[in-house]
Order: structure tokens, then C-alpha cells, then sequence
């Protein structure tokens, strides 16, 4: 079986309750839950979660929650990778017999059950290939990037690059934080690195990229999400 698992601590201080908040008539974990558990790639969504509010709320919108994550892995330092290799882990203690796993966030209302669907295809094109997640595109020339010195003036990030035409300068991409799909053992192998070069990403547009840290994020994510569904841009 292949299941997904969305980490969802309880601890968010920016955006009290953000996994749980109201997002565009729904929490914000339940439009998670609801675009993984409509991928026909997908048996079970797991929510990984410290916080009975949470793991209510994602039982009620169709997830599995067999099991409360330790406060060890979920406190501001910890990563995503250790969370899915102990939510796999105690699932197949549990007798789960599982093949493929996809991490989604619970942050990612803007993410699609086709895109959902095609990551995974992606990922099955190859036995070589390690992961494959979701990423967008940098809209200017990172190597152009300029930073501030500490007396407040600035220097270039790249010296030879700030030199450059936009257009001679190669394209960066950064995770677009919604959806990482491999093998579990994958998973569970900690010298495989998500973004190594083993891995592939797909590249989404920018109106489906959004990171929720902020209010203003939220409401920028907000307005996008009513865009999409009403002009159907997914």
C-alpha cells in the first residue's frame, strides 16, 4: 500500500492553531487530507501529530491518526525527514505492509490531486530515482542577489554574477514545501537526501506557491486558492 503522511505539530507560534485554522471554509489540514485521500495512489493518510485538536479534526476529514507523535520530534528544531521515518517506522511495527510514501504538508491548500498524482508517476518512471517534489522557479537571478553589510551598505551575494545579463545566468528553483514522494525505504535510509542528485523535482507555477508562516502569507494564500477554484487554474 502506498500512504500519505502530513506532519501537523500543535506548537505553530506565528499562527496560533494554523493547522486547524479556518482556511477558505475548511482547517487547513483538511484540504490536505482531502487532495491526498482522492489520489487513486494513495490508501491511507496518516496525520503525525502532538495535539489531540489536531488528530480530531483530521479523523473527522478521513485520516488515520494510530498513533501521537513524541514531544521529541516536535519541537521547533526538528525536521521533516525524522518525523516521516518515525510515523513509517511505528507504522510498520504496527503491521502496516507499505511501498511508497508521500510527505505532504499540512500547509499546502494550493496543492492538487493531479499534481499529486503526477509527482508520483514521475517517481515510478525510474527504480534510479530517490524522491521527486514539488519546486518552483526563482523569479530573479539569485546570482544577482545583493546583501547588506553590517555598517548598512551592500555587496554583491556573487561576484562574478551580479556582473551577468539576467538572460546568460542559469535558472535556480527552491522547494516549493508541499509534497516529497519516495520508497519507504527510502525514507527510512538516512544517507538518502531529499534534494540530492538522485532526486528530481517538479517544477509548479508561481500561483501555486505559497508558503503560510505569516498573517499576510495566509491571506495572500487565501486569495490565491478563491482565484484558482474559480477560474479552475489547478
Amino acid at each position: 500500500m502506498n500512504v500519505a503522511i502530513i506532519p501537523a505539530r500543535g506548537g505553530s507560534k506565528r499562527i496560533p492553531k494554523k493547522n486547524i485554522k479556518p482556511f477558505c471554509g475548511k482547517p487547513m489540514v483538511a484540504h490536505a487530507i482531502e487532495n491526498a485521500l482522492a489520489s487513486p495512489y494513495i490508501d491511507s493518510v496518516v496525520v503525525s501529530t502532538d495535539d489531540e485538536a489536531i488528530a480530531e479534526v483530521s479523523v473527522k476529514h478521513g485520516a488515520d491518526v494510530p498513533f501521537m507523535r513524541p514531544a521529541e520530534l516536535a519541537d521547533d528544531f526538528t525536521g521533516t525527514s525524522p518525523v516521516v521515518r518515525h510515523a513509517l517506522q511505528t507504522l510498520l511495527d504496527k503491521g502496516w505492509n507499505i511501498d511508497y510514501c508521500a510527505c505532504v504538508y499540512a500547509t499546502s491548500p494550493l496543492l492538487s490531486t493531479s499534481l499529486i498524482n503526477s509527482c508520483f508517476e514521475t517517481l515510478k518512471e525510474s527504480s534510479e530515482i530517490d524522491y521527486v517534489f514539488t519546486a518552483a522557479r526563482f523569479s530573479f537571478p539569485i546570482q544577482r542577489a545583493i546583501l547588506q553589510t553590517e555598517s548598512g551598505g551592500v555587496k554583491p551575494f556573487d561576484e562574478f554574477g551580479i556582473t551577468q545579463r539576467s538572460q546568460d545566468l542559469p535558472p535556480a528553483f527552491h522547494d516549493a514545501g508541499q509534497l516529497y514522494w519516495g520508497h519507504y525505504k527510502t525514507w527510512l535510509n538516512t544517507s538518502k537526501r531529499i534534494f540530492g542528485e538522485d532526486s528530481k523535482m517538479v517544477v509548479m507555477p508561481d500561483h501555486l506557491v505559497q508558503d503560510i508562516d505569516t498573517p499576510e502569507d495566509w491571506l495572500r494564500a487565501e486569495l490565491l486558492y478563491k482565484l484558482i477554484q474559480s477560474e479552475n487554474l489547478k
